[in-house]
């Protein structure tokens, strides 16, 4: 997904946020339940940016039906560096309905849940700000 990858590459969070479905569910790396939602789905993001350095895709991989999408990452967390891969679905509009993240190796997972964690009061009060 182009728009997505544009966005998160030039730090336009808002770009980004723009692309999400109301009713987006994010999987992360590191948490066992999903989140569902576009504030706390935002929030997340908006973190994450702040977390990772270095971000960089690499590859963008489309389905040919354009529902399916894939962006491989690579960043850095602390000392730790990482590749990932974004899974995006969209919805008959075209917003993303569906992202889940998965990250590699499990140092670099477990640096990423130790700084996001840090940030979690944050992620959670911006997500019910964005709420109301």
């Amino acid at each position: 997904m182009r728009a997505f990858r544009e966005a998160v590459e030039a730090l336009d969070l808002d770009a980004a946020e723009a692309l999400l479905a109301p009713d987006v569910v994010f999987t992360s790396p590191i948490v066992f339940k999903p989140y569902t939602g576009k504030p706390i789905t935002a929030a997340i993001l908006r973190a994450v940016s702040g977390v990772f350095e270095d971000f960089r895709c690499v590859r963008e991989i489309n389905d040919v039906n354009g529902r399916d999408h894939a962006l491989v990452f690579t960043a850095r967390v602390g000392e730790r560096e990482l590749s990932g891969c974004d899974f995006i679905h969209v919805d008959e509009n075209g917003l993303i309905d569906e992202l889940t993240v998965m990250v590699r190796p499990l140092s670099a997972a477990q640096a990423l849940a130790a700084a996001m964690g840090a940030q979690f009061e944050r992620i959670a009060e911006e997500a019910q700000a964005r709420s109301v």
